[in-house]
């Protein structure tokens, strides 16, 4: 593939969502006291407007202070972000990156990133072997995770047992649509079940992939031609639309991460499916977790992601940057935001290394951590015989935030109501098709 292209294909994708996981506010950039790249003893980061990296700017004093470095920080809603990073190879603005998984393989095979090279003490083998090949290249690791998570069910257990239902780890999802039907209470604003459904490529299809995935559907076949159109995806495309047609609060089209959260909050969902991280902001007593259903197809019932720091071809601070990256995602950060006066163990970012689910004041705060840790080192983003491509609810190609994003528009008209589910696939398999070949493939 060539750079050009992949160019291309990431600069037509501006306004989509993308990361499979908790959604963050817009807000402008903070670009105050911007030193120029390439300015000795600073550098200049470009990250998404997260909690965990709103956290990370404050922890970040103490490397300064120890270090004498300046950090100046560009905070960006992620679109905005891989926006201006794209092609940071010949856009020297940032030292170091915020990239996800499914852009690190990408752009380390375009050479836009350079390879992570660590001390022995950074203990690159505690990183999930999951998460740390999800960021690499060729064996090589070009982002370093931040913070990481799978998808898990999350459900009100006094609803469930109010309902006299049972809900296992890696349950059918048969059985998670007659919980629904038994917890499901419209007249006392009481869902069965809650999920997303505004269009996305990290959002509605993070999910829906999942889902598309336990049924035995796949994005591509071997040729890398789309199957969007296959019994399988419509199958799981029917259940997903009836199943939140049924037992889903109204609107579940419009419905992302943030307001399904203010929806659980509240005591309106017996059942949610979603990022890992959710657990860190449920605020309800009487909730247990489990590991995602399945349709007979357990591989790919969870999703996987990790936003990573990378180091752009570019820079001329080079060393500076992996040494911050370096520091930034170590056991040794993970201690100083749970000592920070203004944070607790519970503002930690998770999904990265095995070691912080070892520590019992961590254990204690997050009761998602155990349930978590198994999603994650559970998850399969490896390309195999049945799915020949790497990734789980993104394939790691160039073309497919664009192809996501027409599925997610399609399967969301689906669901308001205003196509069939039939409509919506075969819309999605022309378009996809159309993608591809305007691609060249």
């Amino acid at each position: 593939m060539s750079v050009n292209r992949i160019f291309l294909t990431f600069s037509i994708v501006l306004l989509l969502a993308g990361c499979g996981g908790s959604s963050s506010d817009d807000t402008d950039a903070d670009t105050n006291n911007l030193a120029p790249v390439g300015s000795e003893n600073s550098l200049t980061i470009g990250v998404i407007d997260n909690s965990h990296s709103i956290n990370m700017q404050t922890i970040a004093q103490a490397y300064t202070d120890q270090t004498g470095t300046a950090l100046s920080w560009v905070a960006l809603e992620e679109n905005a972000l891989r926006a201006q990073v794209t092609g940071e190879s010949d856009n020297t603005q940032y030292d170091i990156i915020n990239i996800g998984m499914q852009e690190a393989p990408i752009w380390g095979a375009a050479d836009w990133l350079q390879p992570l090279n660590f001390s022995d003490a950074y203990d690159v083998d505690d990183i999930f072997p999951t998460v740390r090949s999800g960021l690499s290249y060729q064996g090589d690791l070009h982002a370093a995770p931040f913070y990481g998570e799978s998808s898990m069910l999350v459900y009100r257990k006094d609803l469930a047992d109010a309902a006299a239902v049972q809900i296992n780890d890696n349950d059918s999802w048969d059985n998670i649509q007659l919980a629904a039907s038994a917890m499901h209470n419209p007249d006392e604003d009481i869902y069965g079940i809650c999920l997303r459904g505004r269009p996305g490529w990290g959002d509605n299809i993070a999910l829906f992939t999942t889902i598309a995935n336990s049924f035995g559907a796949k994005w591509f076949d071997a040729d890398l031609t789309p199957q969007l159109d296959s019994i399988e995806w419509n199958t799981a495309a029917h259940f997903y639309v009836d199943l939140l047609t049924n037992y889903g609060p109204p609107n579940s089209e419009q419905n992302s991460f943030n307001e399904i959260l203010a929806l659980f909050n509240n005591g309106q969902c017996g059942m949610w499916i979603d990022a890992t991280i959710a657990g860190s902001f449920i605020n309800i007593e009487e909730i247990a977790y489990a590991q995602s259903p399945n349709a007979g197809f357990p591989n790919g019932a969870s999703w996987l992601w990790a936003w990573g720091l990378a180091v752009p071809a570019g820079t001329s601070n080079t060393e500076q940057a992996m040494n911050f990256i370096e520091w930034a995602t170590s056991k040794e950060y993970i201690q100083a935001v749970a000592n920070h006066p203004d944070f607790s163990w519970s503002s930690v970012p998770t999904g990265t290394r095995a070691s912080t689910y070892a520590i019992p004041e961590f254990q204690e705060i997050a009761d998602f951590a155990a349930a978590e840790k198994i999603a994650i080192e559970s998850a399969s983003p490896a390309a195999t015989d049945q799915k020949p491509y790497l990734g789980i609810q993104f394939a790691s190609i160039p073309e497919f935030p664009e192809i996501g994003a027409a599925l997610g528009e399609e399967l969301a008209a689906a669901l308001s109501g205003t196509q069939t589910v039939e409509q919506a696939m075969a819309a999605a398999q022309a378009k996809a098709s159309d993608i591809l070949r305007n691609a060249g493939n």
